[in-house]
């Protein structure tokens, strides 16, 4: 066989083994795009499973219930006709309780000081993709407890998820009185807290309790 045509036939298979070899891990990065993708979409209808129906026919809604559990300084279950349901308060994102936050048992005591075991009138947002209702809640002295909870310092205004001025202005007159966490020289945002970012091991110290003792 001429010597030209045996270069040829090489550069054929080296380039028929160059397009085999693209072909393998083109085919494997389409499986492992369609795994990821069915992984994502599996968690988020699992989540929307978690649900119930009745549930979502509180959207948008306002409606009485009684208070039965605090689980932190933004977050509150209750009883409605019988049933119970979680509740994140708008507007706001409160110091981190479970990951030991500063001032996160404190953000707890004075929710549970604010409505617990009352009988509050809930008005409803919409659901979360945790199947928490975001809503307003007002207690039995009439007042707007996500509101509360800033002006007592103990919470911040949530401005990702809200644009409400009122909000932000009474942050700032809680920060001007150096109120709850803004005792603190520099207090960290629950939103960065979450992120696990390195932080000063002052911030894992809790100030004294600023409020009386209610549910833990």
């Amino acid at each position: 066989m001429p010597r030209n045509t045996q270069v040829q036939l090489q550069n054929c298979r080296n380039q028929f083994g160059k397009s085999q070899e693209k072909g393998i891990w083109f085919m494997r990065l389409r499986i492992l795009t369609i795994l990821v993708l069915g992984l994502c979409f599996n968690d988020a209808f699992s989540q929307l499973a978690i649900i119930p129906t009745w549930q979502r026919h509180l959207i948008k809604i306002s409606f009485n219930a009684k208070v039965i559990r605090i689980l932190d300084g933004d977050t509150m279950e209750v009883l409605y006709k019988g049933k119970p349901v979680k509740i994140r308060l708008a507007h706001i994102d409160a110091p981190e309780h479970k990951k030991k936050q500063a001032f996160g048992v404190q953000a707890k005591k004075a929710l549970s000081n604010l409505c617990f075991r009352q009988i509050v009138i809930v008005h409803s947002e919409k659901l979360d993709r945790y199947g928490r209702l975001i809503a307003l809640v007002i207690n039995n002295k009439k007042q707007i407890v996500n509101q509360e909870m800033v002006k007592l310092g103990m919470a911040w205004h949530f401005k990702k998820y809200s644009n409400d001025n009122q909000y932000a202005q009474l942050e700032i007159q809680a920060r001007k009185q150096k109120k709850g966490l803004w005792q603190l020289a520099n207090p960290t945002p629950p939103w960065e807290w979450r992120k696990g970012k390195s932080l000063p091991s002052s911030y894992s110290l809790q100030s004294p309790i600023q409020t009386a003792q209610g549910n833990p």
